[in-house]
């Protein structure tokens, strides 16, 4: 039997062929940065594409955010999740904002909108939701919240690319949402993010915000930072665009064969898809209740390495039991027990557009008894 290694993910990578050409293109007008003919042909397409009226790209996943908080002028309190990647709150930290924890619903992995408003003091100015595995949060009820007491919404959509809600998509919610084109992702761009917002004045400030802060070769408007996109991530982008709908497609297809196989099994659960939702299947957890199943999250996860199968505890652990942010009052693991209970018997099993059908198996094989 195959025990070739079978990776938790696999970039979406352009047709080589295709990519030299506009290589090619790139060499020949020696335009390979600030704003190129690439850089704004990937604006415009991603806009249509993901039904956003602004999109403004980033070099990475991690500046939209770090900008987002910069343009909206947030300070003091964010109230935010523990049960995410470390930039969500690693940006706040950078921008001199305290993260505020809140609780999650063990029913999506995400913010639990029912303990927000305990979280709000006179410093809080914003709060900060992350669309957990792609699965959208209830947008609805943290708009209410945040216009009742006046808050900033920002949503942290990395995992998000392409979905939406009853045809809407969710990257429109809130003040701003940010993307990571990351390779790990549905959608890469090697590296890369980008931000939405909702205004031309806002992608102005934005665009001047990630390139120093310059509105002219001698105007600088704001002390901004370097962050725009090179015109061969955007080519790579503009060729990844093209064929990421038959990789999500093929992504449904797994997610289909997992469920099959898995519903049934003892200490088993996983996320069935959301009424009226357009997912993109950026993960697949499951969750190992060690009683039901006869063994521990971390067993299997450790007998799944052993077959040459690597999944990925994510996330765990939480981002409020790192030393930089356990200190805080609203880190106790009292505050946040299903934020910890998910963390603790999480596994996201391999997930991508090439994964086979002897890949498939292979992975169900270790899981199932």
């Amino acid at each position: 039997m195959d025990k070739s290694l079978i990776t938790v993910t696999s970039p979406l990578l352009p047709d080589l062929d295709d990519f030299h050409a506009m290589l090619k293109e790139i060499w020949a007008g020696k335009w390979i940065t600030n704003n190129g003919s690439f850089h704004k042909r990937l604006e415009k397409e991603l806009a249509a594409y993901l039904k956003v009226p602004f999109i403004s790209l980033f070099t990475n996943g991690t500046l939209p955010l770090i900008t987002a908080l910069q343009a909206l002028r947030i300070t003091g309190e964010v109230i935010t999740t523990p049960y995410s990647f470390v930039a969500t709150t690693h940006a706040l930290w950078w921008n001199g904002i305290t993260p505020v924890f809140v609780d999650i619903d063990p029913s999506t992995g995400n913010m639990d909108p029912d303990k927000i408003e305990a979280a709000i003091t006179p410093r809080t100015t914003a709060i900060m939701p992350v669309h957990v595995y792609g699965k959208p949060c209830d947008t609805v009820r943290i708009q209410e919240i945040a216009d009742k007491y006046g808050l900033k919404v920002i949503y942290d959509a990395a995992h998000a690319f392409g979905v939406e809600v009853n045809g809407e998509s969710i990257l429109n919610a809130g003040d701003m949402s940010t993307l990571s084109f990351h390779a790990t992702k549905v959608y890469n761009t090697i590296e890369g993010g980008a931000l939405v917002m909702h205004d031309e004045q806002t992608k102005k400030r934005i665009d001047y915000l990630k390139n120093f802060g310059f509105a002219d070769e001698v105007t600088v408007v704001a002390p901004g930072i370097n962050s725009k996109m090179d015109e061969v991530r955007a080519a790579y982008g503009l060729l990844n665009l093209r064929q990421v709908d038959s990789a999500i497609a093929a992504r449904r297809q797994v997610a289909i064969k997992y469920r099959e196989a898995l519903r049934g099994v003892d200490g088993v659960t996983f996320f069935d898809d959301m009424p009226g939702v357009k997912h993109n299947y950026s993960y697949f957890p499951i969750f190992i209740d060690a009683e039901k199943y006869g063994m521990t999250r971390d067993e299997l996860y450790y007998r799944m390495k052993e077959h040459n199968v690597l999944g990925r505890r994510y996330f765990y652990p939480l981002i409020s039991t790192f030393s930089t942010y356990k200190g805080l009052q609203s880190a106790g693991p009292e505050n946040l027990p299903n934020a910890h209970k998910m963390a603790d018997c999480v596994i996201c099993l391999p997930m991508h557009h090439a994964l086979n059908q002897e890949n498939i198996y292979r992975i169900l094989n270790c899981i199932r008894k």
